[in-house]
């Protein structure tokens, strides 16, 4: 409990910083460059600083080129920190609305280029899914978690189907990811920090484009679970 706390005296003004300086960036960038950026430079010292090790295996699966979604399980808060690092390319991430209402932190999302998911009714829900869909096939890459939250025991939690409405919108091959180790770090609602490894392992892209949303969900689910470690 001692190390999360002296972790959290960096972390929250750490971040404030990097946001400010991703708001700033962004007045000058408008491609989000400069905002993804701020976005690696904190992921990677806030994974330095709680003693983590990141392994990366599987990037011989992700393209140099064009728009994908990338989707896989979510373990704990570090799993933002171990993507951000972990994929080489500019990515977006699809958030919750409501990360977009915190003072600077929500500002420097914008600048980054993040879509909201305004999750609040379904029809609110619908034209965000349509922006998001719209974004991506213009050339952005995403991020989303299927599952819609972090899982307690590390199982995969039942998907939602948002994400594969969006992938069927977008058109765009879905990049399967497993993520290990990071439930560990630091436990679903516990004060509770451990160094060690998180391991992001990226499986062969899914073809989403005219096949039906549950063969779709199927086969990333199975994508997921085959690298994921028991529990």
């Amino acid at each position: 409990m001692l190390r999360a706390r002296l972790y959290l005296l960096f972390l929250v003004p750490f971040t404030l910083l990097v946001s400010l300086a991703a708001v700033i960036g962004g007045l000058f960038d408008g491609s989000g460059r400069s905002g993804h950026a701020c976005a690696r430079f904190w992921s990677l010292w806030c994974l330095r600083m709680a003693s983590i090790r990141l392994v990366v295996t599987g990037l011989d699966h992700v393209p140099a080129q064009g728009p994908v979604i990338y989707m896989g399980n979510h373990q704990g808060n570090f799993d933002i920190h171990a993507l951000s690092v972990a994929i080489p390319r500019l990515f977006s991430w699809v958030a919750k609305e409501e990360l977009f209402r915190v003072p600077v932190f929500g500002a420097a999302m914008r600048r980054a280029g993040y879509i909201p998911l305004d999750r609040s009714d379904g029809r609110k829900a619908l034209k965000s899914m349509k922006q998001a869909a719209e974004r991506i096939a213009s050339g952005t890459s995403v991020v989303i978690f299927p599952e819609g939250t972090r899982t307690v025991d590390g199982s995969l939690l039942p998907f939602k189907r948002g994400a594969f409405l969006l992938a069927a919108k977008a058109g765009v091959p879905i990049i399967p990811f497993t993520i290990n180790g990071s439930m560990e770090r630091n436990p679903r609602n516990r004060i509770e920090l451990r160094p060690g490894t998180i391991s992001v392992s990226f499986a062969a892209p899914i073809d989403a484009a005219g096949v039906p949303e549950g063969e779709v969900m199927q086969q990333v689910r199975e994508a997921i679970a085959a690298r994921l470690e028991v529990h």
